[in-house]
């Protein structure tokens, strides 16, 4: 009798391990099509290297965000505006018009994007949102063309030499030499001493976009310049991060431009895409071939691959 009430506890405590041993499995096993709650502070290196969408903290947003919003002024006090598509938590942010009037093929690109994801809302998977900030300098812009939509080469006055003034804001200062990664107050475009501003972030058209980054943390960043024709990926210290290379190399081989790992032509103080870079953020810098063509298809292209690249 005395060897069968042992036998019988001894039963019960393996049914009692067991079912301890499914329960946790049960907790701690992650549904991988389902998005989980936990946020990494610091990307990894596995996770920069596999993919552009678990690089960056994802930002919890409460409210519906607007399909047009203000999210700052300009130097004269007019409008930065910021457009937005889907409501996906990791956001691919686009950016044009940086240098207003000079490079303003890239406002005018970033305007036609706004049309291409107006009507073709179905390019934008589940999960990802897209926002377009089509110009940072309007005021440079505004040198150059009246336009504050869809825009042709038509619509812009001046040579190439006479918009020149038109890359600067109304304070003469780079907006791209004004961010703060290895800022000066002096700074080098081409040959020319630019003014990189008082401080970083002196200028009300980089603060703008400093404070929507820091409230919404993008997931990955491209921005227009002219013109090159390749994609630039961003670096802010000694090294780049992996994250930012398979962006680069995402949209290069999608749009058909070159990809470079360095802007090395001259030195670059205080740039906007290196900026993403210190804040961990992954940016590249895309050169249009020249300072008047758009090149929508190839740029289409691009972003398609890296809205899919966002998804997974």
């Amino acid at each position: 009798m005395k060897n069968i009430l042992l036998a019988a506890l001894a039963l019960i405590a393996v049914i009692g391990v067991l079912f301890y041993v499914i329960s946790s499995r049960n907790d701690n096993d992650l549904d991988y099509n389902k998005p989980t709650t936990e946020v990494p502070t610091t990307p990894t290196a596995t996770s920069t290297a596999t993919s552009t969408a678990t690089t960056t903290p994802v930002t919890e947003v409460d409210e519906k965000r607007e399909a047009v919003a203000t999210i700052g002024k300009s130097v004269s006090g007019t409008d930065i505006k910021a457009y937005h598509f889907g409501e996906g938590d990791r956001e691919l942010l686009l950016i044009g018009g940086l240098h207003g009037g000079y490079s303003w093929n890239t406002a005018a690109l970033a305007y036609e994007l706004i049309d291409w994801l107006k009507k073709n809302p179905t390019v934008i998977p589940e999960g990802v949102s897209v926002t377009v900030i089509p110009v940072l300098n309007p005021d440079g812009l505004s040198e150059v063309t009246s336009a504050t939509s869809t825009f042709a080469a038509k619509d812009v006055k001046g040579t190439l030499a006479e918009r020149t003034d038109s890359r600067f804001n109304q304070n003469n200062v780079d907006l791209n030499r004004n961010f703060d990664c290895e800022w000066k107050a002096s700074g080098t475009w081409q040959s020319k001493t630019v003014s990189g501003g008082s401080a970083p972030f002196s200028e009300p058209e980089t603060k703008a976009l400093r404070d929507y980054v820091t409230k919404y943390e993008p997931s990955a960043v491209v921005a227009w310049y002219s013109a090159a024709g390749g994609v630039y990926a961003s670096r802010c210290g000694d090294s780049t991060m992996p994250a930012t290379l398979t962006l680069m190399n995402k949209f290069a081989a999608a749009a058909k431009y070159t990809a470079y790992e360095e802007f090395d032509y001259y030195e670059i103080t205080g740039d906007m895409v290196n900026w993403f870079a210190k804040e961990e953020i992954p940016a590249i810098s895309v050169l249009l071939t020249t300072h008047e063509a758009t090149e929508l298809t190839k740029n289409q292209a691009g972003v398609t691959a890296l809205l899919e690249g966002l998804s997974r």
